[in-house]
C-alpha cells in the first residue's frame, strides 16, 4: 500500500512539473516567457520571437472594449477582382472585447446594430441576449498573470481575414486555399502605439486553374502572396455629440435599432458619420479648431498628380470656413516613417492596378456613435490617363510634331483635383449627390462629365471641370460640422437649402439606367437632359469628322487609334441615360412630413418626355452611327507587339475594326435605356393618367419607324438590318425574364405579332433570319415559373 502511495505521489509531481512547462500554465509569468523577444509597448503590447516567427499579444483582463478592423496593405492589382492595395474591410468597424476562457481568449464582436439606449441595464441585457454576437477568433493562452494574459496571435494574423479565397472563387479566378507554410508575420508593419496596435502578416494562397485576371497580374498565378493588416483601436472618449441624420442633409446615414424607445417612436436611430471637430473659441463666428482634420497624401504619388491631389483636397477648407472654422481642414504629405494604415492618420493612397478602375473613400467609424476615427482614400492611378485619352480623341491636336498638348494635361489634372475632393468628401461622411450637375455643377460629390464646347469650330476643354468646392458641398459641411442652437435651427437650415434651389438625390435613385429621377444621373451635364444630349451628339459628330492621323502622337502605332476612338464614338453614352430617365420619369425629393423639405413628387411633362425620346431615337439612325471613311482607313489591325485589351472594340471581323458591331453596341445601349422593364411599366401607369400618353406600344412603333427610314447607301442598309435584328433579340430575351409587368409583356408580344403580320418579308437570307427572330418574340408566352406574381408583404403575427 505504501509503495502504491509513493508511486501515485511521484506521478502527480511529475504531472505538475510537466504542466508548469506547458504553454498556458498558471505558473508561467509573461516576463519570463517573453525573455529575449522583440517587445513593443502600446495599447495591446506585442512580443515577436524572430527565431520561431511567433507573435504574442498581451491582453488585459478588464473586459475593455476596442474597435477592430482589418485591411489589405498589399493588393492583387486587378480591378476586376477588387483586392486593392489599402482596401479596408468595408464601412462597418467591429466593437470587440477579449473574453477569458481558460486555455484560450475569445475575441468577441458585440452586435451593435440592435441595442437599447436606456439606463436600465436589465433592458440592455435583454436586447443583447436576443441577437447573436460573433466570436471572431480564439487565441491560445501561453502565459498568465493576475490581471493579464499573453496569447499567441500568429494564427490570428496569418488567417484569411479578408476573404481572399472566397473573393477569388466569386470572380471565377480559381479555387485557392491558404498555405500556412508560406505565410508569416510581417514585422516591419507590426507595431504598438498608445492608442492602437497594428498587426500585419504575409499570407499566401495556392491553387490550380488560375483565372484570366489573376494570370494578368500575379508573379506566379499558382501562388498569390498578399499582406493582411489588423488594427485594434482604443475607443474614443464620450465627449462626442452624434448629429441627427436628415434625408436631405447630404450625409450618409449611420443607423441602428433602438429597442428602448417609446412605442410611438421610430425604432431606427439615424445619425450622420462625421469627424470630431470643436472650436477653440465656441463664441466666435470664425475660429480655429481644437484639433484640425488633417489628411496625409501617399508620398509615392508622382508629380504633377501630387500637386493636383493636394490642391483638390484643400478645396474642402472653403467649406469648413463656411461652417465657421479657420484652417480646420489640412492636407500634408505623409512622413516617410509613417504607416498609412495607422489609425492616427487620415490618408490618401495612390493605388496602381493593371486596368482602369474605381476610386474609393472610406470613413472608419466608432460603431457606437458614428464618429469617424480614420478617413482612408484609395485613388486609382489610371483614371488620369483615361481623361487624357478623352481629351486627345475629342480635340485631335497632333497636326505636327510640335502639337500643344498642354490643354489635354490641364483637363486631366482638373479631373484629378475633382476626384481628390470627391473621395475625401466620402471620408467626411458625405454621400453622392447626383442631382447637383443641373445647378451649375454645385457639388464635387456628383460624377462629373467633361463639359466641352465648340468654339471657333474647335472643341474647347477650358471649362471641362469646375474649380473649387461646390456651393452644395458648403451646405453639407455646414449641416454636419456647423453650430446650431437647436433642432429647429438645424431643420430650418435644410429648408433654406431647398429654398436656394439645391436638390439632393443619391445612389439608390440614380445609378441604374432604369431609374427615373428627372435630374439625378451619373456623368451628365445641364438641367435639360434632352438639350444636353443634343449638345453632346454635336460634339461627338465634330470630333469624329476630325478624327484620324491628327488624333495620334508621333511615334505611336496607327493601330492605337482604336482605343482613342472608343471614348469619342461612345461619347453620348452617359447623357443618353440621363435623357432616358425623362421617359416615365418623375421630379421628386426626400420629403419629410412636418419637417424641413416638404414633399415634391410630379411626373415629367409629356412634352419633355417627347423631346427626350426624339433625341434618343436619333442615336439609332445610320447617320449617327456610321464612322467617317477617314477614321476607318487610319485604323489597321494591331501592330506587331501590340494587342487588343478590354479598352478595345469588339466584333466579328477578327483583327480588323468592325464598325457594324461598334454601331450595334451603341444601339443596344439605347435599347437598354428605352426598353428597361421598369421604365415600360411606369409608362403604362402614366398612360392611365395622361391625355397624351406614351405607351410601350407607341414607343416600340416609333423605334420601328426610325429603323425603317430609307437607307442612303449600302452601309446604312447593313446598319439598319443589324439594328432591327438587335431589337428583336433584345425583346425576345426580355420576354423570357420575370421582371416584366403583364401589361408590358402583352405590349411587346403585340408589337412583335403586328410587325410580323404587316411587314413585306423579302426572300433574302438576312430578312428571313430577321423574320424568325420576330416570330420567336411573337410566340413567347410566360411560363408559371417566369410569370412574376404580385404578393402582399408579410401579415401575421400582429
Amino acid at each position: 500500500m505504501l509503495s502504491r502511495r509513493i508511486a501515485l505521489c511521484a506521478c502527480l509531481l511529475a504531472g505538475l512539473l510537466l504542466g508548469a512547462c506547458q504553454p498556458g500554465a498558471t505558473g508561467t509569468d509573461i516576463r519570463s516567457f517573453t525573455q529575449g523577444m522583440q517587445h513593443q509597448a502600446g495599447l495591446l503590447p506585442l512580443d515577436y520571437a524572430p527565431d520561431t516567427g511567433k507573435l504574442y499579444l498581451t491582453i488585459p483582463l478588464d473586459q475593455q472594449e476596442y474597435i477592430y478592423y482589418f485591411s489589405l496593405p498589399q493588393g492583387l492589382g486587378s480591378n476586376d477582382v477588387g483586392l486593392d492595395r489599402g482596401q479596408l474591410m468595408g464601412l462597418n468597424t467591429k466593437l470587440v472585447r477579449f473574453d477569458d476562457a481558460g486555455d484560450k481568449v475569445l475575441l468577441r464582436q458585440r452586435n451593435t446594430h440592435y441595442r437599447a439606449e436606456t439606463e436600465n441595464q436589465l433592458e440592455q441585457r435583454s436586447v443583447s441576449e436576443a441577437f447573436a454576437d460573433a466570436v471572431l477568433w480564439g487565441f491560445p493562452v501561453v502565459a498568465r498573470e493576475s490581471d493579464r494574459v499573453l496569447v499567441d496571435a500568429t494564427g490570428f494574423a496569418t488567417r484569411d481575414s479578408h476573404g481572399v479565397s472566397r473573393r477569388l472563387q466569386q470572380t471565377k479566378q480559381g479555387d485557392y486555399s491558404l498555405d500556412a507554410s508560406r505565410s508569416a508575420i510581417y514585422p516591419a508593419r507590426t507595431k504598438a502605439f498608445p492608442r492602437n496596435t497594428e498587426i500585419e502578416a504575409t499570407v499566401t494562397f495556392t491553387g490550380d486553374n488560375p483565372g484570366e485576371f489573376v494570370r494578368q497580374v500575379a508573379a506566379d498565378p499558382h501562388a498569390i502572396s498578399l499582406r493582411m493588416h489588423h488594427s485594434f483601436v482604443a475607443l474614443p472618449d464620450s465627449d462626442f455629440s452624434p448629429r441627427a441624420f436628415h434625408p436631405q442633409s447630404g450625409f450618409w446615414a449611420f443607423d441602428f435599432k433602438d429597442y428602448g424607445v417609446a412605442i410611438e417612436q421610430d425604432m431606427t436611430r439615424r445619425y450622420i458619420p462625421r469627424h470630431r471637430l470643436q472650436k477653440k473659441d465656441p463664441g466666435a463666428a470664425l475660429s480655429e479648431a481644437v484639433e484640425p482634420i488633417i489628411y496625409y497624401l501617399d508620398p509615392g504619388t508622382p508629380e504633377p498628380v501630387r500637386t493636383a491631389l493636394l490642391e483638390g483636397g484643400r478645396w474642402w477648407n472653403q467649406a469648413f470656413e463656411a461652417a465657421g472654422y479657420k484652417d480646420a481642414f489640412q492636407i500634408r504629405v505623409l512622413p516617410a516613417d509613417a504607416d498609412p494604415l495607422d489609425v492616427r492618420y487620415n490618408v490618401i493612397q495612390w493605388v496602381h492596378r493593371a486596368t482602369r478602375g474605381w476610386s474609393y473613400g472610406y470613413g472608419l467609424t466608432d460603431p457606437r456613435t458614428g464618429e469617424i476615427i480614420k478617413g482612408h482614400v484609395t485613388l486609382g492611378s489610371l483614371r488620369v490617363r483615361q481623361d487624357y485619352l478623352i481629351a486627345q480623341g475629342m480635340t485631335s491636336p497632333f497636326n505636327d510634331d510640335n502639337a500643344d498638348t498642354a490643354p489635354l494635361s490641364a483637363m486631366a489634372l482638373a479631373r484629378i483635383r475633382q476626384l481628390s475632393a470627391h473621395e475625401i468628401g466620402h471620408t467626411l461622411g458625405i454621400a453622392h449627390n447626383f442631382a447637383a450637375s443641373p445647378k451649375d455643377r454645385a457639388s464635387v460629390m456628383d460624377y462629373p462629365h467633361p463639359l466641352l464646347a465648340l468654339e471657333n469650330n474647335q472643341v474647347s476643354l477650358t471649362h471641362a471641370y469646375a474649380e473649387g468646392i461646390g456651393e452644395w458641398d458648403k451646405r453639407v459641411i455646414q449641416y454636419g460640422y456647423g453650430d446650431f442652437a437647436d433642432d429647429r435651427a438645424r431643420l430650418a437650415f435644410i429648408d433654406q437649402s431647398r429654398a436656394l434651389g439645391f436638390d439632393f438625390i443619391s445612389d439608390p435613385d440614380s445609378r441604374a439606367a432604369s431609374d427615373f429621377h428627372a435630374t439625378a444621373s451619373l456623368w451628365d451635364n445641364g438641367a435639360d437632359a434632352a438639350v444636353a444630349l443634343s449638345d453632346v451628339m454635336a460634339l461627338r459628330a465634330h470630333a469624329l469628322a476630325n478624327f484620324g492621323a491628327q488624333s495620334l502622337a508621333s511615334g505611336r502605332a496607327y493601330s492605337d487609334l482604336e482605343e482613342i476612338l472608343v471614348p469619342v464614338y461612345y461619347f453620348h453614352r452617359y447623357q443618353a441615360e440621363a435623357a432616358g430617365k425623362w421617359l416615365g420619369g418623375y421630379h421628386y425629393n426626400y420629403g419629410v412630413k412636418g419637417q424641413a423639405g416638404e414633399l415634391q413628387f410630379t411626373p415629367v411633362a409629356a412634352a419633355d418626355q417627347s423631346r427626350a425620346l426624339n433625341q434618343l431615337l436619333a442615336t439609332l439612325s445610320p447617320a449617327f452611327l456610321q464612322l467617317p471613311d477617314q477614321v476607318i482607313k487610319h485604323i489597321p489591325p494591331k501592330a506587331y507587339g501590340h494587342e487588343k485589351t478590354r479598352e478595345s472594340t469588339q466584333g466579328f471581323t477578327g483583327a480588323l475594326l468592325d464598325p457594324v458591331s461598334m454601331a450595334e453596341a451603341s444601339v443596344r445601349h439605347t435599347y437598354a435605356i428605352l426598353l428597361a422593364p421598369e421604365r415600360l411599366a411606369r409608362l403604362e401607369w402614366q398612360a392611365t393618367h395622361d391625355q397624351h400618353p406614351l405607351t410601350t406600344g407607341a414607343l416600340l412603333n416609333q423605334i420601328w419607324l426610325t429603323l425603317n427610314q430609307p437607307a442612303t447607301n449600302t452601309e446604312a442598309s447593313t446598319l439598319q438590318w443589324r439594328n432591327q435584328l438587335a431589337l428583336f433579340t433584345h425583346l425576345s430575351h426580355m420576354m423570357t425574364d420575370d421582371v416584366l409587368a403583364p401589361e408590358v409583356f402583352a405590349a411587346l408580344k403585340g408589337f412583335a405579332q403586328h410587325t410580323l403580320d404587316n411587314t413585306q418579308w423579302r426572300k433574302e437570307p438576312r430578312h428571313q433570319y430577321l423574320k424568325r427572330w420576330a416570330e420567336k418574340a411573337a410566340s413567347q408566352m410566360p411560363t408559371n415559373d417566369k410569370l412574376k406574381k404580385a404578393a402582399m408583404p408579410p401579415g401575421s403575427p400582429i
